[in-house]
């Protein structure tokens, strides 16, 4: 009997098949890194509550120049992308990016160098007590070497991405994640025939843990088949000042635009404890139950950037549109299904933080719950710009949504969250709303662009006064 002919997934399918099989590896990823600094907090809180401060201290100052030179070095995903979309095969395009992505990272590191280096001054400003300043200062100084190698394995990362391998990076992030905790469990504690040296050997641990990432992606894009014919690290000295400016022009408004958001969060914290105790603890647990479920849309954001990045090359309008869109209903419909959990089941996650039923926690259970209750909707428009921001990235599109960012996020968001706060007696609730509301217009701001990219002329080879001669939508 004859069996009638497979019909292959329409483009719609395609694209989503493709999308997910990009994002999920990206999603873990960012899951791994994250995991490697939270090893660390938890393990300096078993040394005592002022090693578990100082390490907080000393991770939040790095992170801030971490997320800065993430900014930076990620320019290079869409331009690796739209290289490989222009010329399939292509090789030299491809090696410049990388290098000089590369180049850019060790650029940023040496003023970032300079800062962390300097991190206890800078505590003792922000009005930290001496000896925690000078606990996460000892801890910095270890773990800021491992600020430029982390930054390389990012590249490298896009590399592997752009190629839609993105499987690799995961492998190793996982693996560094065992290394870490490995690693810092035998120095901060002396396990395992090493020293005992407490925060120090925690910044130790990290930075070597960041090092063998990677040490261990550049030994797989050396030696894989599938990468070695790019020779990324042949004649790595050579400088090529025009593909190192394109990256800077591209790179620069999205470390920006992140920088200005994770800044905005932290002002939020600073903002809570303004208000009280009870606040801080609730909106702690909210934003690291938030803060999980974005992991999603985040990667989601970058896989986009590659896929639009791909269609871009190849000056492709279809499947511009088909690229974007389909990551921006994959994540919508997670975030809707993570906000109908907080909900549905607030008293869930917050039992994963403390025991609700405990009459001292009572407090700061219930702000909690109403906290999660207003996250919800954050879930919603934080998954929308997060991946509208993606999707502007792929068609190199990056320096208006950074004043985008700058407006949303720190006078809108910020702005109407402290006039809720202080002045309509909202408390803790009025800083989320006004958090929320930020978001909700970048996301608007951002999708309204991306609408309008045909006429705006943001797809190569045109302006905005002249249409572009491609394929139908």
């Amino acid at each position: 009997m004859q069996h009638p002919p497979r019909q292959s997934p329409g483009p719609w399918a395609a694209e989503a098949r493709a999308t997910l099989a990009l994002a999920w590896p990206l999603v873990l990823t960012n899951v791994a890194q994250a995991l490697i600094h939270a090893t660390d907090v938890v393990l300096l809180g078993r040394l005592g509550p002022d090693s578990l401060a100082a390490g907080a201290l000393g991770v939040n100052l790095f992170n801030a120049c971490l997320i800065f030179g993430t900014g930076l070095v990620v320019a290079s995903a869409p331009m690796i992308a739209s290289e490989i979309g222009r010329f399939r095969h292509s090789v030299r395009d491809v090696r410049r990016t990388v290098r000089q992505a590369m180049w850019a990272a060790v650029a940023i590191c040496l003023p970032a160098w300079a800062i962390l280096w300097q991190a206890e001054p800078i505590l003792l400003a922000f009005g930290q007590e001496p000896a925690l300043a000078a606990d996460a200062a000892r801890f910095v100084h270890a773990l800021m070497w491992g600020l430029l190698p982390y930054l390389l394995f990012l590249v490298l990362r896009a590399f592997v991405s752009a190629l839609e391998r993105p499987v690799w990076a995961l492998l190793v992030g996982i693996g560094a994640v065992l290394i870490n905790a490995v690693l810092n469990y035998g120095l901060i504690f002396g396990a395992f025939g090493l020293p005992r040296l407490g925060l120090l050997g925690a910044g130790i641990g990290s930075a070597l843990a960041n090092g063998l990432m990677f040490v261990t992606l550049a030994i797989v894009v050396t030696r894989h088949k599938r990468f070695r014919r790019y020779r990324l690290f042949g004649h790595f000295w050579r400088p090529d000042w025009q593909r190192f400016a394109a990256v800077f022009r591209l790179g620069a408004p999205i470390a920006v635009t992140l920088a200005l958001e994770v800044t905005v969060f932290n002002a939020a914290v600073f903002v809570m404890g303004l208000i009280g105790r009870d606040e801080l603890a609730a909106h702690a647990i909210a934003i690291q139950i938030a803060s999980l479920a974005f992991m999603v849309p985040l990667g989601l954001s970058q896989a986009v950037t590659v896929r639009v990045g791909l269609a871009y090359g190849r000056i492709d309008r279809a499947a511009i549109g088909r690229a974007g869109w389909t990551s921006f209903a994959i994540g919508q419909s997670f975030m809707l299904l993570t906000a109908a959990t907080m909900w549905l089941a607030p008293g869930l996650l917050i039992s994963a933080f403390l025991d609700p039923h405990n009459p001292a926690n009572a407090a700061v259970a219930a702000l909690a719950v109403k906290f999660i209750a207003v996250a919800a909707l954050f879930q919603i428009v934080d998954g929308a710009q997060a991946v509208g921001a993606g999707m502007l990235r792929g068609l190199h599109d990056t320096t208006l949504p950074m004043i985008y960012a700058a407006i949303g996020y720190w006078v809108l968001g910020l702005g109407t969250g402290w006039w809720l706060a202080f002045h309509r007696g909202w408390g803790g609730v009025g800083i989320w709303a006004g958090l929320a509301t930020g978001l909700a217009v970048v996301a608007v701001l951002m999708l309204a662009r991306w609408i309008a990219r045909d006429r705006l002329g943001l797809l190569p080879g045109a302006s905005p006064r002249s249409p572009r001669r491609v394929a139908p939508a």
